[in-house]
């Protein structure tokens, strides 16, 4: 059986009070609309149209890796209005067709599996998603007949006193055979309070004509839409905590998931703890064995087995085994920071390899630079990278010491087991083997405070 499906992305979003196009507001990291993409993919939909209006260019942008067509809606007249836009796409198709909205992004592929297993079985021209609510304001009614079929579906504008007391609600997602949707879209009209073209009205149309409609219950989270920043944030905790429940089962141990946040690309190794204040974002992936302490934040890095991180930032840069990171470093692009290497507190490292059992422990500052294996940095070290006009790359080699608060002027290359004696500025290559002095040497000039007057 064929399967497509029709995504409804023009909306102007006016309650989210942004200008950026409603889908493409993030929950765990990712779009609503490529959320809703990627279920429907994991269902084993591949034919996508997504119906774009409002913003259109940017949810282009947005959803481009997806591998999706594009339907233009000139004006929102509502969602009748919306499918009867990707008409086109539709054309000479024969099968089943699933429409969701791309601002409900807790709809999960078994959800999807189900509803078409469902409408299938069923031989339904249309299936529509249902839930049971307690405070139904705002959504449309499913009105059944006393033997539980589908009679109609009413907007909530256009209900009648009896049918507000209906709690059972339409969720806006749907199956229709493709054919029957085509056939009747053009029957819609826009006599109603909003003076808008409601695809609901398809569903009554067709059981005038005597068609089957099916009606699937699930739970309201599934098809909780979001129009507003606080239902974000409601979508926004229920996918969190289904993240970090799927992590936890997996073998992670979350201290405190109302505290944790991962984002949905985020893969984790067994065996790893986090602690509470940690978020993880982007194509992060963490190894085996780590411990997060409290607070840190990790972007699209590769964090290696057995590290530990200590209220640190690591963004777009990899961590080797046996890593220390923290507390207070800064891991900034581009970084390679090699195995057992010791990154303590208050360090910043920016776009520079760092070689094995490296040790950079406080107060420090290295960018653009390539270190090698086994060095020391004292206290105070700056790699001065910028001459005020470009950035300048230091070459450290293995088994050097740097002395505390030395400076390395790039471009400037420091060899193999090397010593710079603490509070030098280096501004030239230091060859293999020695120890390099560059500062004033000390004058005592006795008696001099008291010349001055300057005792007391």
């Amino acid at each position: 059986m064929y399967n497509c499906a029709v995504i409804l992305a023009a909306g102007e979003g006016k309650r989210m009070k942004s200008s950026i196009p409603k889908v493409l507001h993030k929950v765990c990291g990712r779009e609503m609309v490529n959320i809703v993409i990627d279920s429907a993919k994991k269902a084993q939909i591949e034919d996508i149209d997504v119906v774009i209006g409002k913003g259109a260019e940017q949810v282009k942008e947005a959803t481009k890796s997806r591998d999706v067509t594009y339907s233009l809606q000139d004006g929102q007249l509502g969602t009748g209005h919306a499918v009867l836009c990707a008409g086109d796409f539709l054309k000479g198709k024969e099968g089943t067709v699933v429409i969701f909205t791309g601002d409900s992004p807790l709809i999960e592929e078994d959800a999807i599996k189900n509803m078409l297993n469902f409408h299938n079985k069923g031989k339904y021209k249309a299936t529509v998603l249902t839930a049971e609510v307690d405070d139904p304001t705002g959504y449309g009614r499913i009105v059944r007949k006393k033997n539980g079929e589908v009679l109609k579906i009413v907007e909530h504008k256009d209900c009648s006193a009896e049918e507000l007391k209906i709690n059972e609600i339409n969720s806006g997602m749907y199956c229709f055979d493709i054919e029957s949707l085509v056939e009747n879209l053009d029957k819609l009209h826009n006599n109603n309070v909003q003076g808008e073209y409601y695809l609901t009205d398809v569903i009554e149309i067709l059981k005038n004509k005597g068609e089957r409609i099916g009606a699937l219950p699930v739970n309201f989270e599934e098809v909780m839409g979001v129009n507003s920043r606080l239902q974000l944030s409601k979508a926004e905790r229920v996918m969190r905590n289904r993240v970090n429940n799927m992590h936890m089962k997996n073998g992670i141990t979350i201290i405190d998931p109302n505290t944790t946040y991962i984002g949905l690309n985020v893969k984790i190794g067994r065996d790893t703890t986090i602690y509470p204040g940690n978020v993880i974002e982007g194509n992060t992936v963490i190894g085996e064995n780590c411990v997060l302490y409290p607070n840190s934040r990790i972007k699209d890095s590769t964090i290696d087995d057995n590290v530990i991180v200590q209220s640190s930032v690591i963004l777009s840069s990899s961590v080797g085994k046996n890593v220390t990171v923290g507390p207070f470093a800064y891991i900034r692009p581009e970084s390679v920071i090699g195995r057992s290497v010791k990154i303590g507190d208050f360090v910043e490292i920016k776009k520079s390899t760092i070689g094995d059992r490296t040790k950079v422990a406080h107060l420090t500052y290295i960018g653009d630079a390539e270190v090698g294996s086994g060095c020391n940095f004292g206290c105070g070290t700056v790699v001065v990278n910028y001459d005020g006009k470009v950035k300048n790359k230091t070459l450290v080699g293995n088994n050097s010491f740097i002395g505390c608060n030395t400076n390395l002027v790039s471009p400037v290359k420091v060899n193999d087991n090397t010593y710079i004696a603490a509070g030098s500025t280096i501004t030239d290559e230091v060859p293999e083997g020695s120890l390099a002095i560059a500062r004033a040497r000390q004058v005592n000039k006795e008696g001099w405070v008291y010349k001055k007057g300057l005792g007391k």
